[in-house]
């Protein structure tokens, strides 16, 4: 069976790891960590990164620096991780959900201003595998109605909107390292912080509401709790994976590249008109994340991942819209959002990992040709 997925291991993991267990750190901010931030910092231009437990936790970290009200509310895609609205529901926010674009799966920016009131504070973006959002029109609606942008960045480590690193551009961003992201500690996360409004009250809250960042810095004498905050910070072993995996960046990138190129040139005009192949607006670049297809019903992508399955290959769909969900659907307000519904029926991943061979991608292509020539 080829599969879905499978983790990437560099080969240094372990070296690293044995370096943390004869230190004199272990619990986090340590070396690894340093090296990690500073990566990020320096390569990307971002103003400060701190390193997470998940995504989940560096998406709560940016929820919590919005100072959120009871009653406020965060314009949030349906079709997404449920993590990207828990977030905010934690801090007693109200979710509005907001439909996809027909072209992809990421939020259509004509139907954000409508959802837009005098209780609104949060545009919270999410870029699909890896996919930027039209940035310049969001950023310029957020100036306009004075609210603050939450890029939910899992998908897009190495990935840019119009040459800017995703991630840098809204007010806040939240990045994933779980083992199914092109870099991965396992689970992990970032945190990162553009707006130097809310660099001093991140690392409070990373270090579980307290000042100790500052106190290690020699910038207070003693450190105390001054805030609200939690245990974002990671081990020091997750730090040195992750290290592991960024000394091999560009590599993981090439490789991954070159599988979704395969997939696209083999596969491209020669599915039919009914089998749609993903679609990269000008402005974005592709980090090969993920490669998808989007099928005409859900009967048509059953059948398809069935004849896969049959055939070896393990393949999956992606999200069930939020606004539809069991938790939120009484609290949604009725609007229809037919785009994520379509998205939710139709999209089915293909596998994209660096060990998947050139072979294995060939038999793949070739048997969804052979089934979509049926």
């Amino acid at each position: 069976m080829i599969p879905f997925n499978k983790p990437y291991c560099s080969g240094r993991e372990l070296k690293y790891i044995e370096e943390v267990c004869h230190s004199t750190t272990m619990s986090g901010n340590g070396q690894f960590t340093k090296k990690c931030h500073t990566f990020f910092e320096e390569k990307y231009g971002f103003k400060k990164c701190l390193l997470a437990t998940s995504g989940t936790d560096a998406l709560e970290m940016c929820a919590m620096l919005c100072n959120l009200k009871p009653g406020d509310e965060v314009i949030v895609p349906s079709y997404t991780f449920v993590s990207t609205a828990l977030a905010f529901l934690r801090e007693g926010a109200k979710v509005v959900f907001a439909d996809s674009s027909a072209e992809n799966p990421n939020m259509e920016v004509e139907q954000i201003e409508p959802l837009i009131n005098e209780k609104t504070k949060v545009i919270a973006v999410v870029h699909y595998a890896g996919v930027a959002c039209d940035m310049d029109a969001i950023m310029a609606l957020a100036e306009k109605h004075n609210l603050l942008v939450v890029e939910d960045a899992a998908h897009c480590i190495d990935s840019f909107y119009k040459g800017r690193p995703l991630g840098s551009i809204g007010h806040l961003g939240a990045f994933s390292f779980h083992e199914t992201k092109n870099i991965s500690s396992g689970e992990g996360g970032m945190c990162v912080i553009n707006d130097e409004r809310f660099v001093r009250r991140a690392e409070i809250i990373w270090e579980k509401g307290t000042n100790r960042a500052e106190f290690y810095r020699g910038m207070v004498n003693k450190y105390g709790w001054v805030d609200m905050g939690s245990s974002f910070l990671p081990s020091e072993f997750n730090a040195a994976y992750l290290w592991a995996q960024l000394e091999q960046l560009d590599d993981i990138q090439d490789k991954r590249k070159h599988i979704w190129n395969r997939y696209f040139e083999g596969l491209n005009g020669k599915i039919g008109n009914e089998v749609k192949l993903p679609n990269i607006p000008e402005y974005a670049t592709n980090n090969a994340h993920m490669f998808y297809l989007l099928c005409p019903s859900l009967e048509y992508r059953t059948a398809l991942m069935k004849f896969l399955k049959e055939n070896d290959v393990q393949t999956t769909f992606h999200y069930l819209p939020l606004h539809s969900s069991k938790f939120y659907e009484n609290k949604h307000d009725g609007r229809e959002l037919p785009n994520c519904d379509r998205y939710a029926d139709t999209l089915v991943r293909l596998p994209l990992f660096y060990e998947l061979s050139d072979m294995e991608i060939d038999k793949i292509v070739k048997l969804i040709v052979e089934f979509c020539n049926k």
